[in-house]
């Protein structure tokens, strides 16, 4: 037995047979905040360098966080998305770019999980990830496509059950650190750009080649430049069901609420440090209020609001869920789900990441102000620059200008555009 098998186990999350035993979200969160106070403490090194935030996801490996999304039958902790948004938003308050590494992370797990599960290729590498705490990215990204998921300019090459795939990717977020990557491409090279696949690609079966660099405004640590992707493997691990689907149904779901999530905790860090500075003035001056107490009311009034949004958001992707296993329990086809249902949850997670995404930047525009020039310098206790800078990428990450005309798109479908109580 290893030293980390006998820490775990004298913590409890050992069984007899040397199964790790899944945590509950307590547990988990727990483990979220020393994960969060370590990146914490590298988190303004991480932004200055445009570097990796490796002691981050070192903790991460450490307690075992990266499956914590994975379901226990594999040997992960089968926590809810719930759950897992509560971890991001806690990570967030340490470091942006590693809460969001760790966000990106979970919304491939889930499309393994939901998709890939009836594969014995995809079934065995669930279990290695969770034995070996695998870190997932994505490319979904394509020169002359740009951010637009849905179409693919690359195409699969299959032949007597073995793959080969070439894409240039303009950004593929900490590709070189990640241990595997998934990829979409389309189908075959006579299939339409928007007939498309997901692969999954382990770093043994795919090579990365670096184009460009990552100097940015915002969320430097996570290292999304440019990459031209060869990747070659057996069929199995393309996964099944059409990437249209994964999306739907998992990508974007998880994607949109994680990042809210995220964008959340970045915010609330920042809220919390102009709520010790208001208070710190407070004490100053015993009998008065600041002038900055108005705006201490209404950010933490806006965080709160933000909260319930994504709790609610949160619920209906889960009931959701929920819906769709117990219609595969009873093998009824996906084509009998309700579409207006389908419409208004997509409908619903465009909004939030419209709002969240826009919101957390106000907020943190309200800080800096109540903070002032402490809050605008970089070395104070109450700096809230980056936690600005990193926020301002959250209108980018899938434009904020794409989704509202989908959005419109899909109220045009919907009798009734507000819904009630």
């Amino acid at each position: 037995m290893n030293a980390a098998t006998q820490e775990l186990e004298a913590a409890g999350h050992v069984e007899g047979d040397g199964v790790i035993a899944p945590r509950s979200e307590s547990e988990l969160l727990e483990a979220a905040r020393r994960v969060s106070a370590i990146a914490g403490k590298h988190a303004a090194a991480v932004d200055k360098d445009a570097r990796f935030p490796a002691e981050a996801v070192a903790a991460m490996r450490t307690e075992r966080l990266f499956s914590a999304m994975v379901p226990a039958s594999f040997g992960g902790d089968g926590l809810s998305l719930t759950g897992v948004a509560r971890l991001c938003e806690t990570l967030a308050q340490g470091c942006a770019s590693a809460a969001m590494i760790y966000a990106m992370h979970q919304s491939q797990v889930v499309c393994i999980v939901d998709h890939g599960a009836n594969v014995p290729w995809q079934r065995a590498f669930l279990t290695r990830m969770v034995n070996e705490q695998l870190l997932l990215a994505s490319a979904t990204s394509e020169e002359n496509i740009g951010g637009n998921m849905r179409t693919s300019a690359c195409a699969v090459d299959l032949a007597d059950d073995v793959f080969n795939i070439e894409k240039l990717a303009p950004t593929i977020s900490y590709g070189t650190y990640a241990d595997c990557i998934l990829v979409t491409a389309r189908r075959h090279p006579d299939a339409p750009p928007s007939d498309q696949v997901l692969i999954v690609a382990p770093r043994s079966t795919c090579t990365l080649e670096s184009r460009g660099t990552w100097d940015t405004l915002g969320m430097r640590g996570t290292c999304s430049q440019g990459h031209r992707l060869t990747a070659s493997g057996k069929a199995e691990q393309i996964l099944p069901s059409p990437f249209s689907k994964i999306a739907d149904e998992s990508m974007l779901p998880v994607s949109h609420t994680l990042w809210s999530a995220v964008w959340i905790g970045i915010a609330s860090d920042a809220v919390n440090r102009a709520h010790q500075f208001f208070r710190n003035q407070a004490r100053g001056k015993p009998g008065a209020l600041p002038p900055s107490a108005a705006r201490v009311s209404q950010a933490v009034t806006l965080v709160r609001m933000m909260q319930a949004r994504l709790r609610e958001s949160l619920a209906s992707v889960e009931a959701a869920q929920a819906e769709r296993l117990a219609r595969q329990a009873l093998q009824t086809d996906d084509s009998d789900a309700p579409l207006t249902a389908s419409i208004g949850i997509a409908s619903d997670l465009n909004m939030l990441k419209l709002a969240i995404s826009q919101s957390a930047v106000h907020v943190v525009q309200e800080t800096l102000m109540i903070c002032g020039m402490a809050g605008y310098k970089n070395d104070t206790p109450f700096s809230v620059g980056r936690h600005l800078r990193d926020l301002h990428s959250a209108p980018l990450m899938i434009s904020n200008d794409r989704i509202e005309l989908n959005t419109a798109n899909l109220l045009l479908a919907q009798r009734s555009a507000t819904g009630t109580l």
